[in-house]
């Protein structure tokens, strides 16, 4: 049932070029330290407060309405404009996949981190595959140098099929601290239909 596999080859942001070279933004025009006044004008919108999405926002400008996390920063969630390619619906997506995306901008007017999350109410030939996000953007970010830590089965948290993923995985660089945590399992009292595939990817500036 969810033994499919995307193909690893498929750009997940931008294309690399060569197996070593970095990335040079974090998805499209974003980069993990730019300013806000440097952020695209035009090809985004719903912009909402992440933690309170009943919070518009009229632009990236607004982030300070959001409420502070506990880490000072303020999540702004956003769409893209453009639908996706290939197909209607489902316009924000990153590496095929439907996603949550939102910018931690802190209070220096600067984006500290950014969150793409698999979406849980994607159609469901989409939802069986958000785990292997994750694969695709180690290959994006580099395959090494990524710490694990895996939890095993509990009794509402069990193998689908043969497969059972509940990981959290981190890497930190120079200049980024990635964190990936993806889930692939169902509670056995619940419909078959009901199941938890994600993925979520976030980039932070290392500290």
């Amino acid at each position: 049932m969810m033994k499919a596999v995307l193909p690893l080859a498929a750009a997940l942001l931008l294309p690399a070029v060569g197996r070593a070279a970095p990335p040079k933004t974090d998805l499209r025009e974003f980069q993990v330290g730019m300013p806000v006044s440097a952020l695209p004008p035009t090809g985004y919108g719903d912009f909402a407060c992440t933690n309170d999405p009943s919070m518009k926002l009229s632009g990236w400008g607004d982030y300070k309405t959001c409420p502070a996390s506990p880490d000072g920063t303020h999540a702004v969630s956003f769409r893209y404009d453009a639908p996706a390619a290939g197909g209607e619906g489902d316009k924000t997506r990153v590496g095929g996949q439907p996603v949550n995306l939102a910018l931690l901008i802190d209070n220096d007017a600067q984006v500290s981190g950014l969150k793409i999350d698999t979406d849980p109410h994607a159609r469901l030939y989409l939802h069986k595959k958000a785990y292997l996000f994750a694969l695709e953007a180690r290959a994006r970010f580099g395959e090494d140098g990524w710490t694990c830590r895996k939890a095993d089965p509990t009794p509402t948290e069990q193998p689908i099929g043969e497969v059972f993923i509940n990981e959290h995985c981190e890497k930190r660089t120079d200049t980024r601290h990635f964190v990936i945590d993806r889930q692939l399992f169902r509670d056995p009292a619940k419909d078959l239909r009901d199941f938890t595939d994600a993925t979520q990817l976030t980039i932070l500036r290392a500290q």
